[in-house]
């Protein structure tokens, strides 16, 4: 069961801020060795951080053995009421660099109450007086981490960042959501309309729609989260990609079908045919977006596509 803060000793205190100032420092090597790759840089930013938590738990490990003795009970944030939750690092990879900025930013808020505290509880004046230099030494990191940016993240470096960040965005999310999307907009139009047309029944229509988007998005979430692991191509989770896959995918078929709830055949589809309209051309645009095509070559490409499956459709049900 967690304990009380205001129910520490300062042996306990002592401890707990020196497993405390580890557990920072790996995290910080943990957010360099993820960062590197891709935002070398940043990843020296949290190198040079590192250090500075290493030299802290050193002066703590002093001072406890000098009042305490060697032996240092294992105390952590998670059995003392009050400290947030941090997920570990490992888990929440790939690495956003964003995420981690602002996770460090919380870390070191944290810390700096949390020394801020103990130093109100220590009696000792030595402790008392190291309690209160690491609080302002933590508070000072806001500065220190700007320095370190400035020093290492140069305008040109920050464009790289930013260069790389928005290249794992497209391949992680963009890419695996685009596929999915195109695929259900595109391939589930032949069995909605020909449904339609062939029983001029707008419930007949919304049962093959839903159906076929459904299985189709099923069927792109297992296969592009079976079509590699990330490892090499750094298009990251294969579960991630599936999920985003699976449900662009259902999203762009059911977009059309559902019109078909209607129960006035001609009525519902009109509106599917304009929302089929909306979906092709919100594609081209997320193509030109991202993935720097020409809106009107990205625009002709899909519609040509688009409107050839949509006249099968057609001639089947009206067969």
């Amino acid at each position: 069961m967690a304990k009380n803060f205001k129910d520490l000793s300062e042996q306990e205190i002592l401890a707990l801020a020196i497993s405390s100032e580890e557990t920072d420092a790996r995290i910080y090597a943990d957010f360099a060795a993820g960062l590197k790759a891709d935002y070398a840089a940043t990843a020296q930013v949290f190198k040079e951080m590192e250090a500075e938590e290493d030299e802290h738990r050193r002066k703590l490990i002093e001072e406890y053995r000098r009042r305490f003795g060697e032996h240092i009970p294992l105390i952590r944030r998670e059995d003392v009421k009050g400290f947030v939750h941090r997920k570990p690092v490992w888990m929440i990879r790939p690495l956003g660099i964003k995420t981690v900025r602002r996770q460090a930013e919380i870390m070191e808020t944290e810390t700096r109450r949390f020394y801020e505290r103990a130093a109100g509880k220590a009696r000792d004046a030595s402790t008392r007086e190291l309690l209160g230099d690491l609080a302002e030494a933590e508070r000072k990191h806001v500065t220190l981490a700007d320095n370190l940016q400035r020093e290492y993240l140069t305008p040109d470096i920050k464009a790289q960042e930013e260069k790389a960040h928005r290249r794992l965005f497209v391949l992680q999310i963009v890419q695996p959501g685009l596929a999915g999307l195109m695929d259900g907009s595109v391939s589930t139009l032949a069995p909605v309309f020909a449904a339609a047309f062939a029983t001029h029944n707008s419930h007949a229509a919304f049962l093959v729609g839903l159906a076929a988007s459904v299985g189709a998005g099923i069927s792109m979430a297992f296969a592009e989260a079976a079509s590699d692991d990330g490892s090499l191509t750094g298009r990251g989770k294969p579960l991630l990609r599936g999920i985003v896959c699976g449900l662009m995918t259902a999203a762009g078929g059911i977009g059309h079908t559902l019109p078909y709830l209607i129960p006035e055949f001609r009525t519902a589809t009109a509106i599917a045919v304009v929302i089929v309209a909306i979906e092709l051309l919100l594609i081209s645009w997320i193509r030109k977006r991202y993935m720097d095509t020409p809106f009107l070559r990205a625009a002709f490409q899909v519609i040509v596509g688009g409107v050839l499956v949509f006249l099968v459709g057609i001639w089947i049900g009206n067969s």
